[in-house]
Parts: structure tokens; C-alpha cells; sequence
């Protein structure tokens, strides 16, 4: 089974301002992800910039099917 990532999030922004997140799901790798490689990856994949801090929240892993198709296959079309 594939397994994804539910959490909260907050983000705040050098520049004011700033967005959350709630029962959000992303794919995942592997059987865990740290905080620090969730906060990387939700910048990353937002493009957002001028980040001061991101707090995640409520992290738990769940047995649940992928819904992204890998990187890989998406550079084909």
C-alpha cells in the first residue's frame, strides 16, 4: 500500500502576512518524512518565496494510494 502524509501547516512570511493548511495530504516515499523535508517540500512545490518559518502540525502517515503520478512520467508528455 502507498503510503501519504496528513498534517496542518502554517507558514510565515519574511514580508508579512502568511497561509495555513489543514488535513492536507501529500505522497510520500518511503514508510516516514521529517518535518524539516515536509517544510522543504511544501515551499518547493508552492514556489513560495520569502519563507520565514513553516510549522507542521498533527503530522500522521496513512495507508492511502497515490494520487500524483511520479515525476518521471509527467516529463514524458
Amino acid at each position: 500500500m502507498d503510503k501519504r502524509v496528513q498534517f496542518d501547516f502554517e507558514i510565515d512570511f519574511t514580508n508579512g502576512g502568511g497561509i495555513q493548511g489543514q488535513d492536507f495530504r501529500l505522497d510520500i516515499e518511503g514508510n516516514d518524512i521529517t518535518d524539516e523535508e515536509l517544510a522543504k517540500y511544501i515551499v518547493e512545490d508552492m514556489r513560495l518565496l520569502m519563507v520565514r518559518e513553516v510549522r507542521i502540525l498533527n503530522k500522521k502517515i496513512i495507508n492511502e494510494k497515490h494520487k500524483r503520478r511520479p515525476a518521471y512520467e509527467n516529463d514524458e508528455q
